[in-house]
């Protein structure tokens, strides 16, 4: 049985065809992988997601999801686009793009009453992701009213209403507290040993050996110029450095200065 999910060949895309956004990406992605995408701001990686999504599309080459080339026209096709939609969830960079109803409880129902889905069922899931994110506590407050933090458990939580084989994560640790950001990488690593499929883009480069099998590293050209396991790529300090994912920090010690390599990180707290 094949397991590939995704398969993309030769992809390019531009903005308003005259902004390269992603130039000649060629990856294959199958059932239960975990997959990180690491790059710079400019890199590519926040369109990249948004084509595995079917949001946007290839100018050239070819992305097919399930089986089926991605394409406009194909999400005309409301049996096709139904399917893809229950199959998939995007967890985006700034949760406000998802949170639109007047409180927390009507957004996570939201998903999977416009999908069809039981109401039987949907309190069954609610009740399974309130638990998982312990957020019964926000159910009746307004999302403009919550923290950074609390956004974001918000807005995953929408997706995993859906209950999708795929979940994808776009900087989902990005401006959170240490505490959040254990318990958001846990949920993945829970998430995938249940047999769904990750894929995640990020800056922090200290939570990407738990949650990858392979790690792509992005480059300000929109290219892929590395890939492996976790530990080739966060060992190889040239490709990290060259494409500006750790920077050279220096300090004083005994008179001395002193450089060191670091990591290239997010170190923003929850608001």
């Amino acid at each position: 049985m094949d397991d590939t999910i995704y398969e993309l060949k030769d992809v390019c895309f531009s903005y308003l065809g005259r902004f390269p956004a992603l130039r000649d990406i060629n990856m294959n992605i199958a059932k239960g992988q975990k997959i990180t995408i690491i790059g710079a701001n400019g890199s590519g990686k926040s369109t990249l997601l948004q084509m595995l999504d079917g949001l946007i599309f290839p100018d050239k080459g070819c992305i097919k999801a399930f089986g089926k080339e991605l394409k406009e026209e194909i999400f005309r096709d409301d049996g096709f686009s139904r399917d893809f939609r229950q199959r998939l969830g995007f967890v985006f960079q700034n949760p406000d793009i998802q949170l639109f109803c007047p409180s927390v409880k009507e957004d996570l129902v939201f998903g999977p009453l416009q999908l069809g889905v039981e109401k039987k069922e949907i309190a069954k899931r609610l009740e399974e992701v309130l638990s998982i994110l312990l957020i019964e506590h926000l159910l009746d407050r307004s999302p403009h009213q919550l923290s950074v933090g609390e956004k974001r458990k918000v807005a995953i939580a929408s997706i995993l209403m859906i209950n999708p084989d795929v979940l994808i994560f776009d900087e989902p640790t990005a401006g959170l507290d240490p505490l959040t950001t254990r318990h958001i990488i846990d949920l993945l690593i829970q998430k995938n040993e249940a047999g769904k499929t990750i894929i995640t883009s990020t800056h922090d480069l200290h939570i990407v050996e738990e949650i990858s099998d392979i790690v792509y590293v992005f480059s300000q050209e929109k290219k892929i110029v590395g890939f492996g396991p976790p530990d080739k790529i966060l060992n190889d300090a040239a490709l990290l450095k060259t494409n500006n994912l750790v920077h050279i920090h220096s300090h004083r010690h005994k008179d001395k200065i002193h450089i060191h390599p670091h990591l290239h990180l997010d170190h923003h707290t929850e608001g």
